[in-house]
């Protein structure tokens, strides 16, 4: 096996598969040696399962060498982050409070991996239940960036993004509930995608139902949609669940962008980034009209920040779950999340349905933005790194745990569909994101969008060898 193999593209990896040519057995093997030789420094995984990815891998192997019909993720290793189910397997959430919990069976998207040929090789870190933006957590201690590990790879989906980044797995499957995929691809050159509100079905039910997305991350738009066409589509669980059918998210990363109408917003009307983050993501923005595309700038998308809104709905949801923990357990917790826990829990009804008719408002304000408008680009954060145990950047302590990412939580409050793609390199040597949203159920125009920007970039502009101790 050479090291060309742990930065290949998964469409690569799986014609090398269908072709004979790589053996899942050895491609799983590689995963896990670099997982384990990583784990120490790295820290991405809270459970590497070996024993079953080299069954799942002979059994991927012995079809191909059959003939037999091969899934659409046959014998590729993947990882899975601990807020997703993996059945008979610990099931944490990042929480000591939960560390003893076992998954009693698959979540939907699990199913569909191991459907469609997958090889799960573990799971991987998150903060705690989510709630930070930010790779640590009590229970797991801290993820580091593979590029510079003294930086955070974001969060929550942490292990996830590190893990991709440092060629571990060319994708793996994240959340997003205010952010959480977009912002560690942003900070690792991944692409984060988060697909419709209800198209990657969610259960068990989570602590933030009318949030929560299950999203790829991956090192380029097209694996992105890969992983994400595996896993989507109805099921009866979720009661969200988008019941049309899903889109060609193949296609459109070979799509033109010709003709398409793209608003770029350097603030969204409120966020604060630095100069050389908003010149990088504009500068990936405006080489979109060389394709084609009509790019106008929009300074104030929204009339206000609705960090407000997010924060009464998430942190609610979370911490009505740990209340018996806050009450009786708190030393268990992340200080931090504690803390925002209690403020959420202390909102009165009247306030908090009057966030709720707020965010129905904003919904309809992005409707009508959206009838002029086929996609919205921005800044993904408001920075190119963070140091890692930190959770909030110098310049920002006037923002909440999670407000000063500014830009991914008002998408999640509205379930657009959105990602995050890597628009340059800021001059700490660290990648810069660029968020792409489009309009309800316009998956397709994100992803065609994603690609296209890749395509204006050199290749290998987004990969870094792993750093080094």
């Amino acid at each position: 096996m050479t090291s060309d193999l742990d930065f290949m593209t998964a469409l690569d990896l799986r014609r090398l598969i269908a072709t004979r040519a790589v053996s899942p057995v050895e491609l799983t093997e590689r995963a896990l040696a670099r997982a384990e030789a990583s784990q120490a420094t790295l820290n991405a995984f809270c459970l590497l399962m070996p024993d079953q990815a080299r069954a799942a891998a002979r059994r991927a192997e012995d079809a191909v060498m059959r003939d037999a019909p091969l899934g659409l993720l046959h014998g590729l290793p993947v990882s899975v982050k601990d807020l997703i189910a993996v059945g008979g397997q610990p099931y944490a959430s990042g929480s000591r409070a939960m560390a003893d919990n076992v998954a009693a069976a698959d979540a939907p998207s699990v199913e569909r991996l191991r459907a469609a040929g997958a090889v799960i090789i573990g799971k991987t870190t998150t903060s705690e239940f989510g709630a930070k933006p930010v790779g640590d957590s009590p229970l797991t201690g801290i993820t580091r960036h593979p590029w510079d590990l003294t930086k955070t790879p974001g969060g929550s989906s942490a292990g996830a993004a590190a893990s991709v980044a440092a060629g571990i797995t060319p994708f793996a499957l994240g959340t997003d509930g205010g952010g959480s995929l977009r912002i560690p691809a942003a900070l690792t050159g991944l692409v984060g995608l988060k697909a419709q509100f209800g198209r990657v079905p969610v259960w068990p039910t989570s602590a933030t139902p009318t949030l929560a997305h299950v999203g790829a991350l991956a090192r380029n738009a097209a694996d992105a949609a890969l992983l994400t066409i595996a896993v989507a589509g109805h099921d009866p669980r979720d009661p969200f669940a988008v019941a049309g059918p899903v889109p060609d998210l193949l296609g459109a990363a070979k799509a033109s962008v010709a003709g398409l109408r793209v608003a770029w917003s350097a603030t969204l009307g409120y966020a604060r980034p630095s100069a050389e983050v908003a010149a990088i993501a504009r500068c990936a923005a405006m080489a979109l009209a060389d394709q084609g595309a009509r790019v106008e700038e929009v300074e104030a998308v929204f009339d206000a920040d609705p960090a407000d809104l997010w924060t009464a709905e998430f942190y609610a949801g979370i911490g009505t779950r740990l209340r018996g923990v806050l009450e009786n357990r708190r030393d268990l917790l992340d200080p931090a999340v504690a803390d925002v826990l209690d403020a959420a829990l202390a909102q009165e009804m009247r306030a908090y349905y009057e966030t709720v008719f707020a965010r129905y408002a904003l919904r309809d304000r992005m409707v009508r933005f959206f009838t002029e408008y086929d996609v919205l680009l921005s800044p993904t954060l408001p920075i190119s790194s963070l140091e890692a145990g930190r959770n909030i950047p110098a310049g920002l302590e006037d923002r909440s745990l999670v407000s000063w990412a500014f830009y991914t939580y008002p998408f999640n409050l509205t379930g657009q569909p959105a990602a995050s793609v890597c628009a340059g390199i800021a001059s700490d040597g660290m990648p810069v994101g660029l968020q792409i949203v489009g309009r309800t159920l316009g998956e397709f125009d994100v992803v065609r969008t994603a690609a296209a920007i890749e395509r204006t970039k050199p290749q290998g502009y987004n990969l870094r060898p792993l750093a080094e101790p």
